[in-house]
């Protein structure tokens, strides 16, 4: 299963009063596993960067001018996306703006049957606690030290490894844990892929079991012998 782990970083918290993208940041993931195959762009927004805004990601008015519009990059991005799933922390916040995008430029919208939404994801499996991307790297050991400010993608490769802990961990499709319940097991069982291997030969040979018989022959008052005919 291809899935893509993305994260973005905006002028702004909504398209709908003319906030733009300003970088994108996209890790592909195969069946849960990290290929190395990313797609990372800044953006130009074509209009100016709030101070707020910047505080968060970095990314000021001057670095931004000479980078690529939207409509300079779209199809690269389009393609390196396909039809995976699409992976997103608040993902209805990142769809949105990457929608509005793609409206600008004619194209479709990206539905929300592709969106997995790993706050809802947190939400659900750790009621109550912290849910911010800092938070959950906390929670599960991951380390966040080249995380200075916001990046989209230093936060989607943070996210895979979130993404990975919050569906099962490493051991996903391993037989590595304890017994689950029936349905869950029957549903596991259909990821586990099993490796057939020849029986290997363990029969004793004939010198094999005359020193056995010797070895036994110098015991002295052996337990065995007390046990015949018990059970």
């Amino acid at each position: 299963m291809r899935e893509i782990v993305f994260d973005t970083e905006t002028t702004g918290l909504s398209p709908a009063d003319g906030h733009r993208l300003v970088e994108i940041g996209c890790i592909e993931m195969i069946n849960r596993v990290e290929t190395g195959r990313t797609f990372h762009s800044y953006i130009n927004p074509t209009r100016p960067m709030p101070p707020e805004a910047q505080a968060i990601h970095g990314l000021s008015d001057a670095f931004l001018a000479d980078k690529p519009l939207f409509a300079a990059i779209h199809d690269e991005l389009l393609a390196f996306i396909g039809d995976a799933r699409l992976v997103a922390h608040n993902a209805a916040f990142d769809f949105a703006f990457l929608n509005a995008e793609l409206d600008q430029c004619g194209r479709p919208a990206l539905g929300p049957e592709r969106m997995v939404d790993t706050l809802a994801l947190a939400r659900a499996r750790h009621p109550g606690a912290k849910h911010s991307l800092d938070a959950l790297c906390v929670r599960f050991g991951i380390d966040r030290s080249q995380r200075v400010k916001h990046g989209a993608l230093v936060d989607a490769q943070l996210l895979a490894q979130v993404y990975i802990e919050l569906t099962g961990g490493r051991q996903i499709g391993l037989a590595l844990v304890s017994q689950p319940s029936q349905p869950a097991a029957a549903s596991a069982a259909a990821t586990v892929t099993v490796i057939a291997r020849p029986p290997r030969p363990h029969a004793a040979s004939a010198e094999e079991r005359a020193r056995h018989a010797a070895f036994i022959a110098r015991l002295v008052d052996p337990l065995w012998p007390q046990l015949e005919g018990v059970g």
